[in-house]
């Protein structure tokens, strides 16, 4: 193959998820991408969120133009309340950083193709993909392997609000209850998203009892 392109299958770029999320496909990062956002998310059921309900410009947001491509199968969008039913070939573009946005696969199989960069500016990646390396020791369970790499990163970032909330959610899982809730409050201090998140995030169940989780969470 030429050093000039690559070509590589949604499956060779899956991130390992949590059993109960939707496949994620790792395209930026797996091509090394550094002009623009790209990822794939991909429905294991009907009904499964596969963009999860957010803006660009709260919570560290990148403030980047969206791009959404239906490729297979049906979606539901809803942008600022209004709903958008989205077949496969649909493009919905979300120019507004501001407005939220939120796509469900209304089948199973359902992939959406995500484009995203900030206008006129160069290319960073989203902040969320900080997090990235890290959700493979997740879905393994190997939490304390999952922390390390979200320290790791912590110390590169510091106050990185997805960051933050997912090295809660490792802690959580440790049984490092103080750590864990000092962390989630920062996060929620910088985006109500990660506030709304931690709710119903199984990942807090060992603290969900905690009168400071139930402060946080308020």
């Amino acid at each position: 193959m030429s050093e000039g392109y690559s070509v590589a299958s949604l499956n060779e770029m899956e991130i390992p998820q949590g059993s109960e999320a939707a496949r994620w496909a790792g395209i930026r990062s797996h091509f090394g991408i550094e002009s623009f956002g790209v990822n794939a998310w991909t429905s294991k059921e009907a009904g499964q969120t596969l963009i999860g309900e957010h803006d660009e410009v709260s919570g560290g947001a990148g403030g980047h133009e969206e791009l959404y491509v239906v490729m297979t199968g049906k979606a539901t969008f809803t942008v600022d309340e209004e709903t958008v039913d989205a077949p496969a070939g649909t493009i919905v573009f979300v120019r507004d950083p501001a407005a939220k946005r939120k796509a469900v696969g209304v089948e199973e199989g359902t992939t959406i193709l995500a484009v995203g960069a900030k206008a006129g500016e160069v290319f960073t990646p989203s902040n969320w993909e900080r997090s990235a390396p890290a959700f493979a020791f997740f879905a393994t369970k190997e939490f304390a392997k999952a922390e390390e790499v979200l320290a790791g990163a912590l110390a590169e970032h510091p106050g990185d609000p997805a960051v933050l909330y997912n090295l809660a959610c490792a802690e959580s899982m440790l049984g490092k209850t103080a750590a864990a809730l000092g962390h989630l409050r920062e996060s929620v201090e910088q985006g109500e998203r990660f506030k709304e998140l931690a709710r119903t995030d199984t990942d807090f169940d060992p603290i969900r009892g905690e009168p400071e989780f139930a402060e946080i969470t308020l």
